[in-house]
This record gives C-alpha cells, structure tokens and sequence, in this order.
C-alpha cells in the first residue's frame, strides 16, 4: 500500500498587491482613511507573516507528556488541550452536575438581516424546559451567533483526515492560521462545550433538504473528535508523510466524545425532516454517542405549505408539535441520569470493530 504524498492542487501563493487589495478590503468605511498611514503599516506586518508562513507565532516546547518535548507547540493550541482535558474531568467526575448542550442551529436571528428569531430558537428553549426541571445544566449554543457578532468564525474543515488520521489533531489545530488570517474560530470554545456534556440536543431547521450552514461546519469540524490525534508532537505538526506512517503502523481511532446521550429535533415546512434527521443521527450514533430513545428523535413539518410569513403562528397553533419538542427534553433528562447511573448503555460498545476508521 502506497503512502507517498500527493501534490499540486494548490493555487499559486498571493503577490503582494493582491494581498494587499484583499487586506484593505476591511477598510472601506470612509471613517477610517484618516488612518491610512496606520493601516499601511499594518498591511506591512500581516504581508510578512503570510509570505513567512507565520501560522502560529507564539509557541513554546511541548515538554512532558508529548511524543516529542521539544517540538515548538502552539500556545493557543496548548490552551485549548488544557480545557478539553479539565472539561473531560469534570464530565468523568460522578459528583460533578449534570449538564445538557442544546445546539440551536438555524442561521437566523432577530439581532441581523431577517429582523425576526427563528423558529428553532424558540423550539430548543421548549427543549430546555423539561431538562432543567430534572436538575441538568442546560448550556445553549446558538449557531446563529455567526451571522450576527464580528469577528466570529467556523472556518471550514480542511480535510486533514483524508490523507490521514493522525494528522487531524485533537482538537483541531488547522485554526487560527495568523498567516492567513483565518482567526476568530469559534471551534475551539465549541469543542469545550460538547466534551463537558452528558447530552447533546441538536434543534435544526431544514435547509434545501440539508442541515443549515452553521451546523454543517461545526459537524464537519468535529471530525477530529472520532479517531483524532491528541498529541501533534506525533505527527511533526502537520507533516503528511510523517502522519501516514503513524497511521499504517496501526491507528486505535479513539472516539473522544464517545459515552454521552443525545437527542434530536428536526423540522420543515415542506420536506427533508426525515432524511436531515437520520443522517443526524448516523452521525451521533458514528462518533460513539447513545440515542436516549424513539421519543428523543423527532422530526416534524410545521406550517406545512403555507406561507412563511405566518410561520411563527402556525408554531404557536400546533400545541402537538410543541409537547413533542418537551418529551424530547423529557427522554433526553431520563436517559442522562441513566447514563450516569450506569443504567443505559451502547450493548455493543465494547465489541472491537472488524474496520475501524
């Protein structure tokens, strides 16, 4: 089997006046040309660390604990791992609260261009009701977050699985790239969040028979979580070569998030409930997560047909829908404490996979 490395897909790298039109393109609002001599010098800097490859300027040894203690680890990288492995204490820790992340996945929101909330948000709150009253920490993510706030971001996966597991790092070590300015990535809070879980509620709209933007990078981004690489120190960073090798020497896959419950809801106005709502939970069951029951994966058409305008009226008529939603955060809080008690668990968890990837 061959692992040599293949390449030339990349584009020709930025000259420096294309760099700078894009750099400046930040910059149109007539209030900051009085600063032009400041947003120069700026570019300057920034140019100097693209054309220098200046990913992650701030590093230090890895030290104990990593395959290779000298190798120049980021700090922001560093940082995350640190919380990830508290939040992983915590959620291990029996005496430790129970805790629930209800993702609200629609892009919309009031605070930008509808005007107006979304449906979803108004139905991961109907979700949250129930959890609370059984003692769970309830811990909302709203996606919609990423249309509304500057400066925040889910950059896309790159895609560092596919040439080899063990260079998709745990968590993910692709972002920020301060050579490309690719900051602002939002995923290294996210990932802190699912791994304090014991349950994950996912409320989605269908968009074009798929999961909305938002919640598509995030699942995307969570790839590093199945099978991914916790020690970059093992790979050189992001050496392609070097992570095949690891890979072919044999590669235990570990599942990260694996152990906690989760529930679903998924709804439309017209179609695609049902196929956004398995391959939802194709994914889950993938990553080692624990359905809580038939009753906690639903998936609904609300105002089927009918114009989008009165949506939010259609919800408010459909009492049915709504009590769905709740035993959703009903089955959800059961199963959490069955969990925890040892009472629920994957009967096949501890058979070893004939292919595991």
């Amino acid at each position: 089997m061959s692992d040599d490395v293949r390449r030339g897909q990349a584009a020709p790298a930025l000259d420096r006046e294309q760099f700078g039109a894009r750099f400046r393109a930040a910059f149109q609002d007539p209030a900051f040309d009085t600063e032009q001599p400041a947003i120069e010098r700026l570019e300057t800097i920034a140019w100097q660390a693209y054309d220098g490859g200046r990913k992650a300027p701030r590093t230090r040894p890895a030290g104990p604990g990593f395959h290779d203690p000298g190798y120049a680890l980021s700090d922001e990288w560093r940082a995350t791992h640190e919380r990830l492995r508290a939040a992983q204490q915590r959620w291990r820790d029996p005496a430790s609260p129970a805790r629930a992340l209800v993702v609200c996945a629609a892009a919309r929101n009031d605070g930008t261009c509808p005007g107006e909330m979304s449906k979803t948000f108004r139905l991961a709150g109907l979700v949250r009701g129930p959890l609370e009253a059984a003692g769970i920490e309830v811990d909302l993510l709203d996606l919609s977050r990423l249309t509304s706030e500057p400066g925040l971001h889910i950059h896309p996966c790159k895609g560092c699985v596919a040439t080899a597991m063990p260079l998709c790092h745990w968590p993910c070590s692709c972002y920020p790239n301060h050579a490309t300015g690719q900051v602002g990535d939002w995923m290294a809070e996210i990932y802190e969040r699912w791994v304090a879980a014991h349950a994950v509620v996912i409320v989605t709209p269908v968009y074009w028979y798929q999961a909305p933007s938002p919640l598509k990078l995030m699942m995307d981004r969570l790839v590093c979580a199945d099978g991914g690489n916790p020690d970059p120190t093992l790979t050189g960073g992001k050496d392609a070569a070097r992570a095949k090798a690891v890979e072919l020497a044999g590669w235990p896959y570990p599942k990260h998030l694996a152990g906690r419950c989760y529930g679903l809801v998924v709804h439309g106005d017209v179609a695609g409930t049902e196929g956004l709502r398995r391959s939802l939970s194709d994914w889950l069951d993938w990553m080692g997560l624990v359905d809580a029951g038939p009753r906690a994966r639903l998936d609904r058409l609300i105002g089927y047909y009918a114009p989008y305008a009165t949506s939010h009226a259609a919800l408010d008529e459909d009492q049915a829908v709504q009590e769905e939603v709740r035993q959703v955060g009903h089955a959800v809080a059961r199963a959490v404490h069955a969990l925890r008690a040892g009472r629920l668990a994957d009967p096949g968890r501890d058979l070893p996979a004939p292919r595991p990837k």
